[in-house]
């Protein structure tokens, strides 16, 4: 009776522990937590062991890399907040992103903070952005990654800048994100397929040399085992890279971030945004006539970006990156193609247009 009793004190010890550490973690949502605790609370195999060097700083060394935040290291602004260029104590030079949200926002900002550190710091490919370290001090939270001098891709696009991009450095920048989507998606990283859920043409990075690195894994989203789809109420995401399927259902697959890399393969084809409220009611949207555009070359050469050097590319290739990018943009996922098959197309692409 004695031994009877001695367990059943143990459980409600242990049941009274967990139910005090859950109260404390409500009332206050932003107490710190280590890295290996912002995993889902979702039966995911364990992680592989995850990859040394992130570096954890102090509010005190955000402010002295970035001159205490200054406008003249900022180097640009997000839904998460602004974006500065710092400098380390051991020189190195790194992007600092600070979170910056109204306090409506905040508890939607902390998750996505936890999400992009735990996933960044176990993935490793040379499309992704290199996750440096991260500062969880009070309620101050930044990510530091590693600096992208050439920017974004959609400020390029957009003409921010004197760059004018032929043909092969825009198919270079397209395999080198179908490659990082393919990484994310085969599972090999974490267990489990990762779908990065907001993908698109400004979360692509450039380095000094034009190589893509994927960036802002904030509304990533790791699949349950032997399960290829996650269904959700709450669609997140940018307008004009949303799968219509997850937009409708709810239904999210790796075929969403396919659809979302159409769109981008049609900005790095045009040069136009993916929406544009400036032009007439039916070139707002992007992928609205691209079916028609397909198979007829004369169309087509309407379309190419004009600041694109016609000696660069050929109408095959051009042709050929055109009835890939449709593809992806298909309404129903079951005809679209896998990140991999991706990759493989635009190598052909790029072999195609050696032929000038």
């Amino acid at each position: 009776m004695e031994l009877g009793g001695f367990k059943m004190f143990n459980i409600v010890s242990s049941w009274n522990k967990r139910r005090r550490s859950r109260s404390l973690d409500q009332l206050n949502p932003w107490v710190y937590k280590p890295a290996e605790l912002w995993q889902a609370k979702e039966n995911h195999p364990p992680p592989p062991k995850k990859r040394s060097g992130t570096m954890v700083f102090t509010l005190k060394e955000m402010e002295a890399a970035t001159n205490m935040f200054s406008d003249r290291n900022l180097v640009g602004k997000g839904g998460f907040g602004r974006v500065y260029r710092g400098v380390l104590k051991d020189g190195q030079i790194v992007a600092i992103k600070k979170m910056d949200l109204p306090t409506s926002k905040q508890a939607d900002g902390e998750r996505e903070f936890r999400v992009e550190i735990d996933i960044l710091s176990r993935l490793d490919h040379p499309n992704l952005v290199t996750l440096i370290g991260y500062c969880a001090d009070g309620k101050h939270r930044f990510v530091v990654y590693e600096f992208m001098p050439r920017g974004n891709l959609q400020d390029i696009l957009n003409g921010i800048g004197e760059v004018r991009m032929d043909w092969p450095l825009r198919l270079r920048i397209a395999l080198g994100a179908a490659r990082a989507l393919a990484y994310l998606h085969s599972s090999t990283a974490v267990g489990v397929p990762v779908v990065h859920r907001d993908f698109k043409s400004s979360n692509i990075l450039l380095t000094q040399h034009y190589e893509a690195k994927i960036s802002d894994f904030g509304l990533a989203k790791l699949l349950q085992q032997d399960q290829d789809l996650h269904t959700t109420t709450r669609v997140l995401g940018t307008f004009g890279y949303f799968d219509p399927e997850y937009a409708l259902t709810g239904k999210l697959t790796l075929q969403s971030d396919v659809y979302a890399f159409g769109v981008v393969l049609l900005e790095l084809l045009t040069g136009r945004r993916a929406i544009d409220l400036s032009q007439g009611p039916q070139e707002q949207n992007l992928i609205v006539g691209i079916h028609q555009v397909v198979g007829d070359r004369k169309k087509l050469r309407r379309v190419v970006d004009r600041d694109m050097p016609k000696a660069s590319y050929t109408v095959e290739s051009v042709s050929m990156f055109a009835a890939l990018a449709a593809r992806c943009v298909c309404f129903d996922s079951a005809g679209r193609p896998a990140m991999q098959d991706c990759v493989k197309e635009l190598q052909f692409i790029m072999y195609a247009n050696m032929k000038i």
